[in-house]
C-alpha cells in the first residue's frame, strides 16, 4: 500500500477536484511520501550485513577479472608489498635509507629503555625492534609507520603482568606470560581485522585516548625518576601519591648525585634538540640521532670514570645474537593461560587503536588510503610471529613514525632498514651497551614521553565538547591516581556512558518559520525564526528506539505543555497541530511506534491532531506496515514542513 496525500475516488484515482490545473493556482500541490519497495528478508538482511562489515566492498577489485588476477590480487590484499613492490626504484630507495637509519639510530635507545618498563631485559627490546618490523614490512598497507615497542603499551603490559607474577622472585614464568599475552595480543587483532571488527575500537573515543595518553604519560615519566635519581628501593606502583612518596622518602639517602648530573644533563640537550629540529624542519635529524649520541657519550663518560663503582647504575651484560625461539614457552594450557590471554586482549586492543590512529594520521598527510582491517591483520600476524622469537607486543610509535614521515621515507621498506640495523646491533655491538647507564634510558623515555602530553588537544575537546573533556580528564586522572587498568577502564565506561546518553535521551528542538522563506529551523539557533499560531513543531534529532521512545514521547508532551501555558498568557490561539519533523528520524522500532501511538490518543483526548513531516524509507515502511499511518491517516504525513503547515492552517503559514 503506498503513501496518499490527495483525497481519491472509488476507483483509486485522484478525485478530479484535487487534480492540478492550471484553474487550481490557489491550491498548491503537495507531494506524497512514497512507501519503499518491500524488499525480501534475504535481501534486507544481506544489505545490512554488507554495510556492517563490508561498506568498504573490499573485493571490489576482484569483479569481472581472470583467476589468475584473482589469485594475485588476493595474494596482494594480504601481501601489499607485491603491489608497490612492483614500482618500487632507486630514489624511493634513497628516501627509505635515510628514513631507516635515522629511526634505527632513534629505536636502539629507546627499545632498550622499553624493555625495562615493562619489566624485560633491555635485549628483548632489541628483538622487538627487529622480527615485528620485518613481519609488517610485507603484510602492512601504511607507508609511514614505524614498528616497534612503545612507551605506552610496555608500561600497560608490564603493569598488568606485574599484577600477576613478581619479576623478581620468578622471572622465568615473567617471561613466560610476557610471551603468552604477545601471542594472544596478536590472536585479538588478527580476529578483528578478519572478521572485520574494527569498529570495536572506535568506542574508545578520541578524547578518552587524549586523556589515557596523557595520564600513561605522566605515569612512565614518573617510573623513570627511580632511574633518574638513582633511587635504589622504589615502589612497585604506578599512581602519583605512591612514586612521590617514595621519591621523598629516598630524599636524604637514596639520590646519587652523579646519576642525577648525567640525566639532568642529557635530559637538557635532548630537549634542546628537539626544539632545534621543531624551529627547523629540514634540521630533523639532529632530534632523531641526539638518543644513539646520548647513549654513546654517557656510554664513554661512565666506562673512563668507573662511575658504576660510585653508584651509577649500568644495564649490564646484553647477550649478542639473533632472536632465539619462544615458541616452547608460551602458555598454552594451564593457571597462567587465562592470564595471558586476558592481558594480551588488552594489551593488543591499546597496541591497535594507537597504531591505526597513527597509520590514518600519516596517510591522510600523504593523501592515500590505508585498509583498517587489513592494518590489524598485519599487527596481529607481527605479534603472533614475534611472540614465537623472543619479542613482546610491538605497535606503531608515534615518535618514531614521524621522524620516518619527516625523513622523506617512501615505503615501508624503512622498517626493512630499521630491523637491518637492529640486527647488526645484535650481531656486533651489544657489548657496548655494557656501561650504559640507566640515568640515559630514564631521560632518553621521559624525553619520548612528553608529546603524549597533549594539552592543546584536551583545551579543544573542552571547548567543544564538555562530555567529551569529562571522559578526557576521567581517564587522565584514573591513570596517575590510579592505575593504567584503573584508568583504561575509566577511559572505557565514560566513553560506553556518553553512547547512551546520546542514544537515551535524544535532543530535541521547536522550529519556526525563517522570514520570507518556506524554511523551518531550531528557533534558538534562529532567533529571527517565528512560530505559526496554532501550530507547533517539533524535531526530534534521532531515531526512536525502545532505548529512548519513552523519552521522545515524555519530551514531546512537556514541550507542549510548556507551549499551552505561553499560549494561555499571551492570549494567542490555542495549539491544535503538533507537527513532528522527522528527517533525523532515521529508523524507528515496535516501542518507538507504540510511543506515536500513545502520543497520538493522547493528542486526540486535547483535540491536537499530530501531523508527521518527511518521515524516511525505513519510517514510513514500518508506519504502514505496523498500520499506524492508517490510523493518523496518510494525509497527516507530508514531505515537508511548509506542505505539512500550508495544509494545516493556509492563511495563518502565509501571513507568518
Amino acid at each position: 500500500m503506498t503513501g496518499r496525500a490527495h483525497p481519491m475516488d472509488g476507483e483509486g484515482e485522484l478525485s478530479p477536484a484535487y487534480m492540478s490545473s492550471p484553474r487550481q493556482t490557489n491550491t498548491p500541490f503537495v507531494h506524497k511520501v512514497e512507501v519503499p519497495p518491500k524488499q525480501n528478508l534475504f535481501n534486507e538482511f544481506m544489505y545490512t550485513f554488507k554495510e556492517t562489515f563490508f561498506h568498504d566492498d573490499p573485493l571490489r577489485d576482484f569483479k569481472d577479472q581472470s583467476l589468475s588476477k584473482k589469485l594475485m590480487l588476493g595474494i596482494q590484499s594480504v601481501f601489499p608489498v607485491f603491489d608497490w613492490g612492483r614500482n618500487y626504484n632507486l630514489k624511493m630507495f634513497r628516501g627509505d635509507l635515510i628514513a631507516g637509519l635515522t629511526i634505527a639510530s632513534l629505536c636502539i635507545p629507546q627499545d632498550i629503555g622499553y624493555a625495562k618498563l615493562a619489566g624485560l631485559n633491555p635485549k628483548y627490546g632489541l628483538y622487538s625492534s627487529f622480527v615485528p618490523p620485518l613481519v609488517y614490512a610485507f603484510m602492512g598497507s601504511s607507508r609511514d609507520i614505524a614498528i616497534g615497542p612503545v612507551a605506552v603499551v610496555s608500561l600497560l603490559l608490564g603493569t598488568l603482568l606485574r599484577a600477576e607474577i613478581d619479576p623478581a622472585t620468578n622471572p622465568n614464568e615473567y617471561l613466560r606470560l610476557a610471551f603468552t599475552a604477545t601471542f594472544f595480543a596478536g590472536v585479538t587483532q588478527v580476529t578483528l581485522g578478519f572478521f572485520r571488527l574494527g569498529f570495536l575500537i572506535d568506542f574508545l573515543s578520541h578524547a578518552a585516548v587524549v586523556g589515557f595518553m596523557g595520564g600513561a604519560a605522566i605515569t612512565i615519566a614518573l617510573q623513570q625518576l627511580k632511574g633518574f635519581l638513582g633511587i635504589k628501593k622504589f615502589t612497585e606502583k604506578t599512581s602519583i601519591v605512591a612514586v612521590l612518596q617514595s621519591v621523598f622518602r629516598s630524599a636524604h639517602h637514596g639520590w646519587n648525585s652523579q646519576t642525577i648530573l648525567i640525566s639532568s644533563s642529557f635530559l637538557i640537550f635532548l630537549l634542546v634538540c628537539k626544539f632545534i629540529g621543531k624551529k627547523n624542519k629540514k634540521l630533523f635529524w639532529i632530534p632523531a640521532v641526539a638518543p644513539l649520541l646520548s647513549v654513546i657519550i654517557s656510554t664513554f663518560f661512565v666506562y673512563i670514570t668507573r662511575a658504576d663503582k660510585k653508584g651509577v647504575k649500568i644495564v649490564n651484560h646484553l647477550d649478542k645474537g639473533i632472536n632465539p625461539s619462544s615458541l616452547s614457552l608460551i602458555y598454552f594450557s594451564g593457571d597462567y593461560l587465562l592470564k595471558g590471554i586476558r592481558i594480551g586482549v588488552v594489551s593488543g586492543m591499546i597496541a591497535l587503536t594507537e597504531a591505526v590512529a597513527i597509520g590514518r594520521s600519516f596517510a591522510a598527510k600523504k593523501d592515500y588510503q590505508i585498509d583498517g582491517n587489513k592494518e590489524m591483520v598485519a599487527l596481529g600476524a607481527m605479534n603472533v610471529i614475534g611472540s614465537m622469537t623472543s619479542c613482546y607486543v610491538a605497535t606503531g610509535s608515534f615518535s618514531r613514525s614521524a621522524v620516518n614521515f619527516v625523513a622523506g621515507c617512501q615505503t615501508a621498506v624503512s622498517n626493512i632498514i630499521m630491523s637491518m640495523v637492529v640486527l647488526l646491533t645484535l650481531l656486533f655491538l651489544t657489548p657496548l651497551f655494557k656501561y650504559t647507564p640507566n640515568a640515559i634510558l630514564a631521560a632518553i623515555i621521559i624525553n619520548a614521553v612528553i608529546p603524549l602530553i597533549d594539552v592543546n588537544a584536551a583545551v579543544l575537546i573542552f571547548k567543544i565538547d564538555k562530555l567529551d573533556f569529562v571522559a578526557c580528564i576521567g581517564a587522565f586522572f584514573g591513570v596517575i591516581f590510579a592505575s593504567v587498568e584503573i584508568g583504561l577502564l575509566i577511559a572505557v565506561g565514560i566513553s560506553f556512558a556518553k553512547i547512551l546518553l546520546q542514544v537515551t535521551r535524544p535532543r530535541t528542538a521547536i522550529l519556526g518559520k525563517i522570514p520570507r522563506t518556506s524554511v523551518y529551523r531550531n528557533i534558538h539557533q534562529y532567533p529571527e525564526a517565528t512560530r505559526v499560531p496554532g501550530v507547533m513543531i517539533i524535531r526530534v534529532d534521532s531515531a526512536i528506539y525502545f532505548s529512548n521512545s519513552n523519552y521522545v514521547r515524555e519530551r514531546i508532551q512537556r514541550w507542549l505543555i510548556d507551549e499551552e501555558e505561553k499560549v494561555k498568557t499571551v492570549s494567542l490561539p490555542n495549539i491544535q497541530f503538533l507537527i513532528i519533523e522527522m528527517s533525523p528520524v532515521t529508523d524507528i522500532d515496535t516501542s518507538g511506534i507504540h510511543a506515536l501511538e500513545d502520543l497520538y490518543k493522547s493528542l486526540q483526548k486535547r483535540d491536537i491532531q499530530l501531523v508527521l513531516a518527511n518521515p524516511g524509507p525505513l519510517v514510513i515502511d514500518k508506519l504502514h506496515v505496523s498500520n499506524f499511518a492508517d490510523m493518523l491517516g496518510y494525509d497527516k504525513i507530508f514531505l515537508t514542513v511548509a506542505e505539512a503547515v500550508n495544509s494545516c492552517c493556509p492563511k495563518l503559514s502565509e501571513e507568518v
